[in-house]
């Protein structure tokens, strides 16, 4: 029988976590970052390089100690990839008529409930949240939109109806509450 059909032992707690995959941006793309991204990565470096990282060195006796030292260097390496990388858009100044970069875009659905989504660069998405990809469905249905506007969103279930309710831009805030 194939190792692939074979059970594991379930006790045995998982080494590692899941590694979140690097973003994958289309040929020529720019690895956009929100302002508020930008911060919030460079934060999570700086925590991870001056604080946790010495603690687990400095931690003697754990043997799991050199895992964590190995997670932690590796989203270390992550976090200065996508720091490096980025081009951070600056928030809207505007008058929020329009969906832009960094929107938080309120719409209802075609069957009447209502949805936020805020459009972020591809390594700050977290669908949970309501943060899309500028580079997602939702987000290339959305943008350029203005108050009012209905949009086709096109998805494998077919095609939806957006209308959009409000556009807001958040400057310095995280408008997903963190």
């Amino acid at each position: 029988m194939s190792k692939a059909f074979t059970k594991e032992d379930d006790s045995r707690p998982e080494a590692r976590p899941v590694r979140r995959p690097a973003a994958v941006l289309p040929p020529g793309a720019s690895n956009y970052l929100t302002a508020d991204g930008a911060r919030r990565f460079r934060e999570e470096l700086t925590r991870l390089q001056d604080v946790e990282r010495p603690q687990v060195l400095h931690a003697s006796g754990d043997p799991s100690g050199a895992d964590r030292v190995s997670e932690l260097d590796e989203r270390i390496q992550d976090l200065r990839r996508i720091l490096r990388t980025a081009t951070v858009v600056k928030p809207a100044t505007a008058v929020a008529d329009r969906v832009r970069f960094g929107a938080t875009v309120r719409v209802r659905r075609g069957g009447g409930e209502e949805s936020s989504y805020r459009i972020v660069g591809v390594d700050e998405a977290d669908p949970g949240r309501g943060w899309v990809s500028w580079i997602s469905p939702v987000a290339k249905a959305l943008l350029n939109a203005r108050l009012g506007d209905r949009v086709a969103l096109l998805s494998p279930e077919g095609e939806e109806d957006l209308e959009v309710l409000s556009i807001r831009y958040e400057a310095g805030s995280d408008p997903g509450g963190e």
